[in-house]
């Protein structure tokens, strides 16, 4: 289906039905994989962001889920012109379009998760700064070249590589927008094309 860019919402739920929902997530991918994740999504407006967590709560609170649930959506425009979020795929647990969370967010999914299912108070979803998350598909880039540019933080997964296989990702946080993308630049130039 057409659609303008693919989103993410990264939604947690804990024992007690606390809800807690981290900003929507703008996903690139290639050849079927995802290799970018930008957190907060680019132009985000606010009512996108509540249809997304009234979607997700919906699905939370159906299913009594507890723990992390990523809701993955297609943004379309409505005959209004108004975006509109079509469901694509749901995933129960922490998902990879959410990684950047671990230095990105005050909380990381992950921490979450844990919390939800522990049945203790969920952390803090809030993103103080620009983060993006890229993944390493099929090869390991120089490790000191990468920490050698500040706000990189490289997760690397123990796998040998291959052709197509997830390997790691490098996570960025940068003060701004634009300092994000200059960065994203640098770490693409690292990696074979």
């Amino acid at each position: 289906m057409p659609f303008e860019r693919e989103l993410s919402i990264i939604a947690v739920r804990s024992q007690s039905g606390e809800v807690a929902f981290y900003p929507l997530i703008e996903n690139h991918h290639s050849g079927g994989i995802l290799r970018l994740s930008l957190a907060p999504a680019p132009n985000l407006r606010e009512s996108l962001q509540q249809l997304a967590e009234r979607h997700a709560a919906a699905v939370l609170a159906r299913l009594s889920y507890v723990g992390v649930l990523a809701i993955e959506f297609f943004q379309v425009s409505g005959d209004d012109g108004a975006p509109m979020l079509m469901a694509n795929e749901m995933a129960p647990r922490v998902h990879n379009s959410g990684h950047w969370s671990i230095e990105g967010a005050i909380t990381s999914q992950f921490e979450n998760h844990v919390r939800a299912v522990a049945g203790y108070p969920l952390g803090s979803t809030s993103v103080p700064r620009p983060a993006a998350m890229l993944n390493l598909i099929g090869s390991i880039p120089d490790h000191a070249r990468v920490l050698a540019i500040p706000g990189a933080h490289l997760h690397l997964y123990g796998k040998s590589p291959r052709p197509g296989r997830k390997v790691g990702h490098i996570n960025m946080i940068s003060e701004t927008s634009d300092e994000l993308h200059a960065v994203l630049d640098r770490l693409r130039s690292l990696l074979p094309s």
